[in-house]
């Protein structure tokens, strides 16, 4: 049987990516430790994940390890060897903030932990695709330098800019910014995985996100905007707007979508790939219009308070150009615009505080 390894499978994009590939036939190997639990609190746990894809039907192995462990890492490759036929890396220390706290698991778990899991496939499974989740923070601050035009609840690019029509494309430039700690150990990564694709021939790709979200987001607030935002809006808790007059503008992709896009290139994988993979221009809003559309969709005011110390190397608008993907890939379509993901994840949300609760 062919065998999907998916690692941070109680994340995000990691259980859609194991619904989705254990639901088309094929053994998917979980990787996931919870270190969201460590990074962000208990509140950000993913167990409750990981619990559901063990009862949802398909065949699934849970390996409860390290991706830092780079024994447990080839152990694993070796076990299942020929048979993977795709690795989908999702686990990360996912926050620029909490880099900052601790450098060396910020590091080590993004970019260490990389190499281990490409070293492993190139020795037992060199045949199989390897698709990592990256960043659009591999781009650092630089999208602040264009040319940007206020208006009433949103920043948008000048619409004389030629990227003004379609979003930000993968030749923007990632040198000479200023990154974060997450944004370089990010990028550390995403080289690692084009080099491994364009050096050693392996089928290879870098999905460089925009804001990834959807309800198996476990938000917080250091992470997951959008999600922790819904969370805020249905449980009554204070939320903070942080800078740009609450004017910053994030694209947003489903997290069913991005992993429909994996599922494309895993049918006609290519080396060394880097795609912009987000919302784009079909689906992005401003902090200011996802705090309107979340009282909208949970009927009643949020509580919120606006902060003008705006995080650092924060971007102010940014937009994937996602053209690339389509032209190579022209079966993939969105399914959520921004408004139907808040709706989702107001869905979910709303059922697991009733399970909760119960």
């Amino acid at each position: 049987m062919s065998v999907a390894i998916i690692t941070g499978s109680g994340g995000l994009v990691g259980a859609e990516a194991t619904k989705l590939f254990g639901g088309r036939g094929l053994h998917v190997v979980g990787v996931d430790n919870d270190m969201r639990s460590y990074f962000f609190g208990e509140a950000s746990s993913t167990r409750w994940q990981t619990e559901q894809l063990q009862s949802a039907g398909i065949r699934y192995t849970h390996i409860n390890a390290d991706i830092r462990d780079q024994g447990a890492m080839a152990e694993m490759f070796r076990r299942y060897g020929s048979d993977v036929s795709i690795v989908v890396h999702c686990a990360a220390q996912p926050s620029h903030d909490w880099a900052a706290r601790e450098p060396i698991t910020d590091f080590t778990v993004n970019a260490n932990g990389t190499l281990n899991l490409l070293e492993a496939c190139r020795s037992f499974s060199p045949h199989a695709s390897f698709i990592f989740v990256s960043t659009n923070k591999v781009y650092g601050d630089r999208p602040n330098d264009l040319p940007l035009v206020e208006g009433a609840t949103r920043f948008d690019l000048d619409a004389s800019h030629p990227w003004a029509e379609h979003g930000i494309p993968e030749e923007m430039s990632i040198d000479g910014t200023l990154h974060s700690l997450f944004g370089a150990s990010k990028v550390a990564a995403d080289v690692l995985v084009q080099e491994y694709g364009r050096y050693f021939g392996m089928n290879t790709a870098c999905f460089r996100g925009g804001c990834l979200t959807g309800p198996g987001h476990s938000g917080a607030q250091l992470h997951g905007f959008l999600a922790y935002l819904v969370k805020c809006a249905l449980t009554g808790t204070p939320y903070t707007v942080f800078g740009y007059k609450g004017k910053q503008v994030r694209d947003n992709i489903h997290s069913s979508d991005l992993a429909q896009a994996i599922w494309c290139y895993f049918e006609q994988p290519r080396p060394g790939e880097v795609f912009n993979i987000g919302g784009g221009t079909h689906s992005n809003c401003s902090m200011l219009e996802a705090i309107a559309m979340a009282e909208e969709i949970v009927g009643r005011p949020m509580v919120w308070s606006y902060s003008d110390e705006s995080r650092r190397g924060d971007h102010i608008w940014w937009v994937s150009d996602v053209r690339k993907f389509q032209r190579l890939y022209p079966a993939w379509r969105y399914r959520y615009g921004i408004r139907d993901i808040m709706a989702d994840i107001a869905a979910g949300l709303k059922e697991r505080l009733k399970q909760s609760a119960g």
